[in-house]
Order: structure tokens, then sequence, then C-alpha cells
């Protein structure tokens, strides 16, 4: 399970690069979203999460699992909507002014 985890993550991250170096607009915040979705499991699979067990310490319970990496997840998750939402307008309002969706903001060369 590990192993296929760490494939996935992977995967996401190369995806993610190779997108977020194409000319067009669209691509980068795909690039940016599969980076922010790689970045999220990596925490995840860095937190070693326990299934069946609380979150804290209790007088009863044996174990826990640690909470910060869900916080942690939690908190990219919000980030990265409002990145992805800032990014998406400032490719509208480029394509707007500038009339291409290229990055580099020439036309179709």
């Amino acid at each position: 399970m590990e192993a296929l985890l760490a494939l996935i993550i992977g995967v996401l991250t190369a995806c993610g690069v190779y997108l977020a170096l194409r000319r067009r607009t669209f691509p980068v915040v795909l690039g940016l979203t599969f980076l922010s979705y790689a970045v999220n499991l990596f925490l995840f699979a860095m937190g070693r999460l326990v299934v069946g067990r609380p979150p804290v310490l209790s007088a009863t319970a044996t174990g826990y699992t640690d909470p910060l990496p869900q916080a942690l997840v939690l908190t990219a998750i919000v980030i990265s909507f409002a990145m992805t939402a800032f990014v998406i307008m400032l490719a509208l309002k480029a394509r707007a002014e500038l009339g291409s969706d290229h990055v580099d903001g020439e036309g179709g060369r």
C-alpha cells in the first residue's frame, strides 16, 4: 500500500510540474492543482494515520492518531482552493486584456 501511495504522489508531482511548465494558462492552473493534491497526500502519508484510534489521548486508549497532519491538510485544502480561484480570475483578466491565454503574454507564437 505504501508503494502505491508513493507512486500516486510521484505521478501527481510529475504531472503537476509538467503542466505548470506549459505555455497556456489553463494547464498551468491544472499543474498547480495537481501539485497541491500531491502535497496533501504527502502530508497524510507522513502523518502515519492509524485506523480506529482516537485523535487525542484519553484514559482508556492505548494509542492515538496524530491530529496535526489532518489539520495541516484541511488548511492546505482551503488555501489551494483560494489560490486556484485567484489564479483563474487572474488568467481570465489577462485573457481579456491581452487577447491571448499564453503565460508569457505573447500571441500565438
